[in-house]
Protein backbone atom coordinates (compact mmCIF):
# COMPACT_ATOMS: atom_id res chain seq x y z
CA UNK A 1 0.00 0.00 0.00
CA UNK A 2 1.37 3.46 -0.83
CA UNK A 3 2.58 5.31 2.23
CA UNK A 4 2.47 8.99 3.14
CA UNK A 5 5.29 10.11 0.78
CA UNK A 6 3.64 8.40 -2.20
CA UNK A 7 0.28 10.02 -1.45
CA UNK A 8 1.94 13.42 -0.94
CA UNK A 9 3.77 13.00 -4.25
CA UNK A 10 0.44 12.33 -5.95
CA UNK A 11 -1.10 15.36 -4.24
CA UNK A 12 1.70 17.63 -5.44
CA UNK A 13 1.32 16.31 -8.96
CA UNK A 14 -2.45 16.76 -9.05
CA UNK A 15 -2.63 20.14 -7.32
CA UNK A 16 -1.50 22.31 -10.27
CA UNK A 17 -4.21 20.91 -12.55
CA UNK A 18 -7.04 20.66 -10.00
CA UNK A 19 -6.75 23.54 -7.55
CA UNK A 20 -8.96 26.45 -8.58
CA UNK A 21 -10.36 24.54 -11.55
CA UNK A 22 -13.99 23.69 -12.17
CA UNK A 23 -14.88 20.11 -13.01
CA UNK A 24 -16.54 20.39 -16.40
CA UNK A 25 -17.24 16.68 -16.65
CA UNK A 26 -17.10 13.69 -14.32
CA UNK A 27 -17.54 10.05 -15.20
CA UNK A 28 -17.83 6.97 -13.01
CA UNK A 29 -17.47 3.90 -15.19
CA UNK A 30 -18.66 1.52 -12.48
CA UNK A 31 -20.82 1.93 -9.36
CA UNK A 32 -18.12 0.90 -6.92
CA UNK A 33 -14.42 0.67 -6.18
CA UNK A 34 -13.53 -1.01 -2.90
CA UNK A 35 -16.79 0.40 -1.59
CA UNK A 36 -19.87 1.68 -3.42
CA UNK A 37 -19.53 5.19 -4.78
CA UNK A 38 -21.99 7.68 -3.24
CA UNK A 39 -25.31 8.30 -4.95
CA UNK A 40 -25.09 10.60 -7.98
CA UNK A 41 -21.31 10.69 -7.53
CA UNK A 42 -20.49 12.05 -10.99
CA UNK A 43 -23.44 14.47 -11.03
CA UNK A 44 -22.39 15.96 -7.68
CA UNK A 45 -18.87 16.52 -9.00
CA UNK A 46 -19.82 18.09 -12.32
CA UNK A 47 -19.73 21.86 -12.15
CA UNK A 48 -17.99 21.92 -8.78
CA UNK A 49 -14.88 24.05 -8.25
CA UNK A 50 -11.92 22.44 -6.50
CA UNK A 51 -10.90 24.97 -3.85
CA UNK A 52 -7.66 23.17 -2.92
CA UNK A 53 -6.14 19.72 -2.70
CA UNK A 54 -5.05 18.54 0.74
CA UNK A 55 -3.72 15.32 2.23
CA UNK A 56 -4.71 13.84 5.58
CA UNK A 57 -2.71 10.74 6.50
CA UNK A 58 -2.98 8.58 3.36
CA UNK A 59 -6.13 10.29 2.07
CA UNK A 60 -6.39 12.92 -0.67
CA UNK A 61 -8.98 15.54 0.30
CA UNK A 62 -10.35 18.09 -2.18
CA UNK A 63 -12.79 20.63 -0.68
CA UNK A 64 -15.31 21.79 -3.30
CA UNK A 65 -17.34 24.98 -3.55
CA UNK A 66 -20.50 22.85 -3.18
CA UNK A 67 -19.79 22.33 0.52
CA UNK A 68 -18.64 18.77 0.00
CA UNK A 69 -15.12 17.33 -0.18
CA UNK A 70 -13.96 14.64 -2.55
CA UNK A 71 -11.98 12.09 -0.52
CA UNK A 72 -9.83 9.45 -2.22
CA UNK A 73 -7.68 6.58 -0.97
CA UNK A 74 -5.34 4.84 -3.42
CA UNK A 75 -5.55 1.39 -1.87
CA UNK A 76 -2.95 -1.06 -3.20
CA UNK A 77 -2.73 -0.11 -6.86
CA UNK A 78 -4.76 3.05 -7.46
CA UNK A 79 -3.10 5.68 -9.59
CA UNK A 80 -3.99 9.02 -11.12
CA UNK A 81 -2.82 9.97 -14.60
CA UNK A 82 -2.94 13.55 -15.90
CA UNK A 83 -3.58 13.99 -19.60
CA UNK A 84 -3.12 17.68 -20.35
CA UNK A 85 -3.25 19.56 -23.65
CA UNK A 86 0.43 20.34 -23.27
CA UNK A 87 1.24 16.65 -22.76
CA UNK A 88 1.36 14.11 -19.94
CA UNK A 89 2.48 15.66 -16.66
CA UNK A 90 5.65 14.27 -15.11
CA UNK A 91 6.22 16.08 -11.78
CA UNK A 92 9.73 15.23 -10.61
CA UNK A 93 12.22 12.67 -11.80
CA UNK A 94 10.97 9.12 -11.79
CA UNK A 95 11.62 5.70 -13.20
CA UNK A 96 8.86 5.53 -15.80
CA UNK A 97 6.48 2.61 -15.81
CA UNK A 98 4.24 1.25 -18.54
CA UNK A 99 0.96 3.04 -19.08
CA UNK A 100 -1.90 1.65 -17.00
CA UNK A 101 -4.41 -0.69 -18.66
CA UNK A 102 -7.34 1.53 -19.78
CA UNK A 103 -9.84 -1.22 -18.96
CA UNK A 104 -9.14 -0.47 -15.29
CA UNK A 105 -9.78 3.27 -15.57
CA UNK A 106 -12.84 3.70 -13.36
CA UNK A 107 -13.18 7.45 -12.72
CA UNK A 108 -12.47 10.30 -15.15
CA UNK A 109 -12.48 14.04 -14.37
CA UNK A 110 -12.18 16.84 -16.93
CA UNK A 111 -11.50 20.43 -15.89
CA UNK A 112 -12.64 23.69 -17.44
CA UNK A 113 -9.08 24.12 -18.74
CA UNK A 114 -9.31 20.89 -20.70
CA UNK A 115 -7.10 18.73 -18.50
CA UNK A 116 -8.18 15.14 -18.01
CA UNK A 117 -7.49 13.21 -14.80
CA UNK A 118 -7.98 9.44 -14.88
CA UNK A 119 -8.17 7.15 -11.87
CA UNK A 120 -6.98 3.64 -12.71
CA UNK A 121 -7.13 0.78 -10.20
CA UNK A 122 -6.82 -2.83 -11.41
CA UNK A 123 -7.40 -4.33 -7.94
CA UNK A 124 -10.07 -1.84 -6.87
CA UNK A 125 -8.77 -1.63 -3.32
CA UNK A 126 -8.90 2.15 -3.51
CA UNK A 127 -12.04 4.12 -2.78
CA UNK A 128 -13.65 7.53 -3.20
CA UNK A 129 -16.49 9.31 -1.49
CA UNK A 130 -18.04 12.73 -0.94
CA UNK A 131 -18.25 14.08 2.61
CA UNK A 132 -19.67 17.42 3.81
CA UNK A 133 -16.57 19.55 4.35
CA UNK A 134 -17.74 20.75 7.75
CA UNK A 135 -18.05 17.12 8.89
CA UNK A 136 -14.62 15.91 7.79
CA UNK A 137 -12.93 15.91 11.21
CA UNK A 138 -15.77 13.94 12.76
CA UNK A 139 -16.02 11.41 9.93
CA UNK A 140 -15.03 7.81 10.66
CA UNK A 141 -12.07 8.06 8.28
CA UNK A 142 -10.51 10.95 10.20
CA UNK A 143 -11.91 11.18 13.73
CA UNK A 144 -9.35 8.92 15.41
CA UNK A 145 -6.25 9.96 13.45
CA UNK A 146 -3.22 11.26 15.32
CA UNK A 147 -1.14 14.27 14.27
CA UNK A 148 0.54 14.50 10.88
CA UNK A 149 4.21 13.51 11.17
CA UNK A 150 5.19 16.55 9.11
CA UNK A 151 2.99 18.91 11.11
CA UNK A 152 3.69 21.06 14.16
CA UNK A 153 1.70 18.76 16.48
CA UNK A 154 4.18 15.92 15.98
CA UNK A 155 7.04 16.33 18.44
CA UNK A 156 8.90 14.48 21.19
CA UNK A 157 6.45 15.59 23.86
CA UNK A 158 3.57 14.07 21.92
CA UNK A 159 5.40 10.76 21.54
CA UNK A 160 6.40 10.80 25.19
CA UNK A 161 2.76 11.08 26.24
CA UNK A 162 1.54 8.55 23.67
CA UNK A 163 4.26 6.03 24.53
CA UNK A 164 4.02 6.35 28.32
CA UNK A 165 3.62 2.96 29.96
CA UNK A 166 3.33 1.09 26.67
CA UNK A 167 4.79 -2.40 26.63
CA UNK A 168 4.03 -2.80 22.92
CA UNK A 169 7.08 -2.62 20.66
CA UNK A 170 7.89 0.78 19.18
CA UNK A 171 7.49 -0.44 15.58
CA UNK A 172 3.85 -1.46 16.08
CA UNK A 173 3.18 1.64 18.17
CA UNK A 174 4.37 3.99 15.44
CA UNK A 175 2.13 2.20 12.93
CA UNK A 176 -0.90 2.94 15.11
CA UNK A 177 -2.68 5.67 13.15
CA UNK A 178 -4.18 7.02 16.38
CA UNK A 179 -0.68 7.98 17.52
CA UNK A 180 0.78 9.25 14.23
CA UNK A 181 -1.26 9.60 11.04
CA UNK A 182 0.08 8.24 7.79
CA UNK A 183 3.21 6.42 8.89
CA UNK A 184 3.70 3.06 7.21
CA UNK A 185 5.94 0.03 7.44
CA UNK A 186 8.74 1.11 5.11
CA UNK A 187 9.45 4.51 6.60
CA UNK A 188 9.09 3.37 10.21
CA UNK A 189 11.83 0.79 9.56
CA UNK A 190 14.05 3.47 8.04
CA UNK A 191 13.41 6.02 10.79
CA UNK A 192 14.11 3.51 13.57
CA UNK A 193 17.40 2.59 11.91
CA UNK A 194 18.49 6.21 11.65
CA UNK A 195 17.54 6.69 15.29
CA UNK A 196 19.47 3.56 16.39
CA UNK A 197 16.32 2.25 18.09
CA UNK A 198 15.52 -1.45 17.99
CA UNK A 199 12.05 -2.15 16.57
CA UNK A 200 11.62 -4.69 19.40
CA UNK A 201 12.10 -2.13 22.19
CA UNK A 202 8.99 -1.35 24.23
CA UNK A 203 7.67 2.09 23.30
CA UNK A 204 7.40 3.09 26.96
CA UNK A 205 11.09 2.38 27.55
CA UNK A 206 12.55 4.93 25.13
CA UNK A 207 14.28 7.90 26.73
CA UNK A 208 13.16 11.46 25.99
CA UNK A 209 16.40 12.32 24.16
CA UNK A 210 15.93 9.39 21.82
CA UNK A 211 12.33 10.42 21.14
CA UNK A 212 13.61 13.84 20.11
CA UNK A 213 15.92 12.17 17.61
CA UNK A 214 13.14 9.85 16.44
CA UNK A 215 10.77 12.71 15.58
CA UNK A 216 13.55 14.38 13.60
CA UNK A 217 14.44 11.24 11.66
CA UNK A 218 10.79 10.50 10.90
CA UNK A 219 10.49 13.95 9.33
CA UNK A 220 13.79 13.60 7.47
CA UNK A 221 12.97 10.19 6.01
CA UNK A 222 9.52 11.31 4.87
CA UNK A 223 10.75 14.57 3.36
CA UNK A 224 13.56 12.82 1.49
CA UNK A 225 11.09 10.26 0.15
CA UNK A 226 8.68 12.98 -0.98
CA UNK A 227 11.44 14.83 -2.79
CA UNK A 228 12.54 11.57 -4.44
CA UNK A 229 9.01 10.68 -5.51
CA UNK A 230 8.22 8.02 -2.94
CA UNK A 231 9.02 4.34 -2.91
CA UNK A 232 7.89 1.66 -5.32
CA UNK A 233 5.48 -0.97 -4.03
CA UNK A 234 5.35 -3.31 -7.02
CA UNK A 235 2.71 -1.67 -9.23
CA UNK A 236 2.25 1.59 -7.36
CA UNK A 237 2.81 4.69 -9.49
CA UNK A 238 2.71 8.46 -9.30
CA UNK A 239 0.20 10.68 -11.08
CA UNK A 240 1.95 10.32 -14.43
CA UNK A 241 2.10 6.52 -14.30
CA UNK A 242 5.71 6.64 -13.10
CA UNK A 243 7.34 4.68 -10.32
CA UNK A 244 9.15 6.45 -7.53
CA UNK A 245 12.79 5.72 -6.85
CA UNK A 246 13.32 6.31 -3.12
CA UNK A 247 13.60 2.52 -2.78
CA UNK A 248 17.16 2.81 -4.06
CA UNK A 249 18.05 4.79 -0.92
CA UNK A 250 16.71 2.34 1.65
CA UNK A 251 19.30 1.57 4.30
CA UNK A 252 17.54 -1.45 5.84
CA UNK A 253 14.13 -2.06 4.29
CA UNK A 254 14.15 -5.06 1.94
CA UNK A 255 17.88 -5.67 2.56
CA UNK A 256 17.79 -8.87 4.62
CA UNK A 257 21.25 -10.44 4.80
CA UNK A 258 22.98 -7.44 3.22
CA UNK A 259 25.63 -5.54 5.20
CA UNK A 260 24.48 -2.68 7.41
CA UNK A 261 25.65 0.60 5.84
CA UNK A 262 26.99 1.68 9.24
CA UNK A 263 28.64 -1.40 10.80
CA UNK A 264 28.53 -4.05 8.02
CA UNK A 265 26.63 -6.55 10.22
CA UNK A 266 23.91 -8.45 8.30
CA UNK A 267 20.50 -6.80 8.17
CA UNK A 268 17.90 -8.98 9.90
CA UNK A 269 14.27 -9.50 8.95
CA UNK A 270 11.64 -10.36 11.56
CA UNK A 271 7.84 -10.34 11.45
CA UNK A 272 5.94 -8.01 13.76
CA UNK A 273 2.17 -7.81 13.62
CA UNK A 274 2.15 -9.70 10.33
CA UNK A 275 4.55 -7.23 8.68
CA UNK A 276 8.20 -7.54 7.79
CA UNK A 277 10.60 -5.51 9.89
CA UNK A 278 14.18 -4.93 8.74
CA UNK A 279 16.84 -3.70 11.17
CA UNK A 280 20.47 -3.95 12.27
CA UNK A 281 20.68 -5.80 15.63
CA UNK A 282 24.11 -4.32 16.26
CA UNK A 283 23.33 -0.64 15.61
CA UNK A 284 19.75 -0.60 16.88
CA UNK A 285 19.26 -1.05 20.62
Amino acid sequence: MPELPEVETVRRGLAPVLEGRRLKRAQARRPDLRFALPERFAARLEGAKVLKLDRRAKYLVAPLDTGESLVAHLGMSGRFTILAKRGTERPGEFYYADAPDPTHTHVVLETDRGDRIEYNDPRRFGYMTLIPTDDLEAHAYFASLGPEPLGNAFHAEHLSGAFAGKKQNVKATLLDQRIVAGLGNIYVCEALFRSSISPKRAAGRIAAARLELLTTTVRDVLNEAIEAGGSTLRDYATVDGALGYFQHRFKVYGREGEPCPTCAAPIVRIVQGGRSTFYCPKCQR
